[in-house]
């Protein structure tokens, strides 16, 4: 049974009742982590629900919490001052793994002038959402969550340097009800946990690959599924942990397995009724979306980033992989980066597959809104869909299959200086050179392996 929407009033009896005792006050962090502090229950209530500050330097670190240079936002030149972490009372939730212990999610505002920052993942999506508003229009988006379980714990993990991984399964369990019995121990406590803090899971199934497992929830508005994507993702690897075993959402943990990805699901509304729907139209999907639609395309190459972060995140792209590699849409075609699913119905909608499960969904949500928009905008033409096998095909553009690549398409992109800021875009290249300076340091286990012999 799923438990009411935590309000602050409910908040404050809940404290005065000794049934709540901790407030996770959470920002997003420019990987997608929840990032913040634990608050004594009461101390939040008398005032920390109003604000709260942090280091400006989570929003301009990598995944080890280092402090790279070259960010304009923040140095060491400047002191690494504070932002203010602004709680959205709206997000309130109870965090049923947790005993005692509620969360609420926060917007990220500048410390000295009290204006949004512009590079925090939750204010670059509603920024979007306040462009799209403007046309007049809402978007409504799921993302579908793909991870591995395996059987040792983090902490085991770590001991073994990361060399002694088992999946929880021992073979391909898509779709597969007895392997996913097996799991039940995490897997149930993460649909009933989150569908407890309100967060409208639809339910979990086996992934194409040993130990692979899919999270579903439910469409919704475009800044609540990025919400409700982030608040699973932690849940995921908390309830993992909990149950001494772990879980990663690297796109590509073992290049001799199938990746993990999440794709979104997306489509626009106007006064509560579906624009992408046009009954009369060719597959029944109105103008709207073929603009939309071909604004995803056109630009695919300028938000590559979004979708892949990180230097692993492009070993997912290979053929035969249900992972696209070409920028094509098609009709209910699982091998195009653009799939149209449910045509000449009311839940017609556009799923990008390109995304991988290490996305930031804030990022990418916007990314392709921005796409979406600069496409209606400038009503640009859909070309005609792919039919066949899209991994055979050799006319079509590529999806830039490294980071290097999308950095540039990411740092010559009009559309997205124009979307985001010139100076988010920055910030972002920033980012993915930080993430290749990282890499190039490092002396690979392929490299030994292959060379220390026969170089």
């Amino acid at each position: 049974m799923a438990v009411p929407q935590l309000t602050f009033e409910k908040l404050k009896s809940d404290v005065s009742e000794g049934i709540i005792d901790t407030v996770l006050v959470c920002i997003v962090d420019m990987q997608g982590r929840l990032m913040g502090k634990r608050f004594h229950a009461q101390s939040f209530i008398e005032s920390g629900y109003k604000e709260t500050h942090c280091c400006n330097y989570l929003l301009a670190t990598d995944l080890e919490m280092e402090t790279p240079d070259g960010y304009a936002s923040t140095s060491w030149e400047a002191g690494y001052g504070d932002y203010i972490m602004q709680p959205d009372l709206s997000t309130l939730r109870y965090v049923p793994w947790l005993e005692g212990t509620a969360m609420i999610l926060s917007d990220v505002l500048d410390h000295h002038t009290h204006e949004s920052v512009p590079h925090a993942p939750r204010q670059i999506l509603k920024k979007q959402i306040a462009r799209l508003e403007k046309l007049g229009y809402s978007a409504n988006m799921a993302t579908e969550l793909e991870f591995f379980l395996f059987k040792e714990s983090l902490e085991e993990l770590s001991e073994s340097a990361f060399t002694k991984l088992t999946p929880v399964s021992a073979y391909n369990e898509d779709y597969h009800i007895l392997q996913t019995t097996k799991e039940e121990n995490v897997m149930r406590p993460i649909r009933n946990h989150l569908y407890q803090m309100g967060i409208p899971v639809e339910g979990t199934k086996g992934e194409a690959e040993a130990g692979q497992e899919e999270l579903n929830i439910k469409y919704t508005e475009a800044l609540s599924c990025a919400d409700h994507h982030t608040i699973a993702k932690h849940a995921v690897k908390e309830i993992a942990w909990q149950n001494g075993q772990s879980a990663t959402f690297l796109a590509k943990w073992d290049h001799n397995k199938i990746g993990s990805s999440s794709h979104v699901h997306q489509s626009l509304w106007k006064d509560g009724q579906p624009v992408f729907v046009d009954k009369n139209a060719k597959l029944g999907k109105s103008k709207i979306m073929d603009h939309y639609m071909a604004g995803l395309i056109s630009y695919a190459t300028d938000y590559t980033y979004f979708m892949a972060p990180y230097v692993n995140s492009y070993k997912r792209f290979a053929k035969g992989s249900f992972a696209p590699t070409k920028i094509v849409w098609s009709v209910d075609n699982r091998t195009a980066a653009f799939r149209l699913c449910g045509e000449s119905t009311k839940g017609i909608r556009v799923e990008c597959r390109v995304p991988g499960s290490d996305i930031n969904p804030y990022l990418a949500q916007a990314a392709m809104l921005a796409a979406g928009i600069k496409g209606i905008e400038d009503k640009l033409d859909l070309p005609e869909a792919f039919t066949g096998d899209v991994y055979a095909s050799s006319d079509s553009e590529s999806i830039p299959n490294n980071l290097y690549k999308a950095i540039s398409t990411l740092e010559n992109s009009t559309m997205l200086k124009e979307a985001f800021g010139e100076d988010v875009i920055k910030h972002y290249v920033r980012c993915a050179e930080v993430e290749i300076e990282e890499f190039e340091k490092i002396v690979t286990d392929w490299e030994v392996k292959r060379g220390f012999e026969r170089a």
